[in-house]
């Protein structure tokens, strides 16, 4: 794992990994047009060996590759324990698809074929979301959970919690309005970038996961609750 210090142009730095060459190419375009840096790969050997080399802001992921799948890839980097935000391209439309890209620690799912607006504008939240040195990100606690944002760091009682980017920022956000009933149509638009999408399962099951890192009881939430009808509140 890639343990240099994060550079300043890092925070702008994205990889793309896709096999199709013309699709490879104009994406690599469109984010450079934005003011991107782009590195662009073809396999998922590739985007492994380069991820392990370097620091990315974000990855772009197509799913249906020759050799490791973009599927493989989100598990691998997830299971080393690394939180950069993963966009996964596919031409599969299947909802158990997108719950398994998910599953497997993809932060949002881009259907082929796709509005380049909506996925820039995309990459544009989850970048910003994910800005390590953002005003307010200071440490931060829950019960005998320990959150750092400038690090990425969450602990409980001293030993590493793995949390998807995903995940963290949900726990981020709902700290940030700790104490306020949040609606799952308002994490839906703050913390995934949607706004016309309705797919408030989706928070609940990131919601249950987050969960199992910070409750004693996870099925018995003393923190993070649910108000019926309403959404969810962290009590902190």
């Amino acid at each position: 794992m890639n343990t240099e210090p994060l550079r300043a142009d890092d925070a702008r730095h994205v990889l793309v990994l896709e096999d199709e060459p013309q699709m490879r190419s104009m994406l690599t375009d469109n984010l450079e047009f934005e003011g991107y840096r782009v590195t662009a790969v073809a396999t998922g050997e590739e985007a492994l060996q380069a991820v392990t080399a370097r620091h990315f802001a974000l990855l772009l992921v197509d799913v249906m590759l020759p050799g490791i799948s973009g599927f493989d890839v989100c598990q691998q980097l997830r299971a080393r324990g690394m939180h950069v935000p993963i966009v996964v391209l596919t031409a599969r439309t299947h909802e158990q698809d997108r719950i398994r890209g998910l599953d497997l620690g993809a932060d949002d799912y881009v259907s082929k074929p796709f509005s380049v607006r909506e996925l820039l504008a995309r990459v544009r939240a989850l970048v910003r979301r994910d800005d390590w040195h953002a005003p307010g990100s200071g440490e931060f606690t829950v019960g005998d959970v320990v959150v750092k944002p400038r690090q990425r760091l969450v602990l409980r009682k001293g030993r590493r919690v793995a949390l998807s980017s995903r995940e963290f920022e949900l726990l981020r956000y709902l700290f940030a309005h700790r104490n306020e009933v949040v609606s799952r149509e308002q994490l839906l638009r703050d913390v995934w970038g949607y706004s016309h999408l309705s797919v408030t399962r989706t928070v609940d099951n990131y919601v249950a996961k987050l969960r199992t890192h910070i409750e004693p009881r996870p099925h018995e939430p003393r923190y993070l609750i649910t108000v019926h009808g309403s959404g969810y509140q962290l009590l902190a």
